[in-house]
């Protein structure tokens, strides 16, 4: 899932930081997902990360 975010970081020429303040997430649940250490994140996380993206949460399945 993360390398489908991280796609999309740098369409949009954004950083995990601008990720993480767009979404209010702390900076650790971010990492977690990116390190797969987070492998099945809850529904409001994505809602968050795909808001913050401008996607649909289709992008992610």
């Amino acid at each position: 899932m993360w390398e489908k975010i991280q796609q999309i970081l740098n369409e949009k020429n954004m950083t995990v930081y601008q990720l993480q303040v767009k979404t209010g997430l702390n900076t650790g649940n971010l990492y977690a997902l990116k390190n797969g250490r987070l492998k099945n994140p809850t529904f409001k996380t994505m809602v968050k990360v795909a808001d913050a993206l401008g996607v649909s949460l289709d992008e992610f399945r």
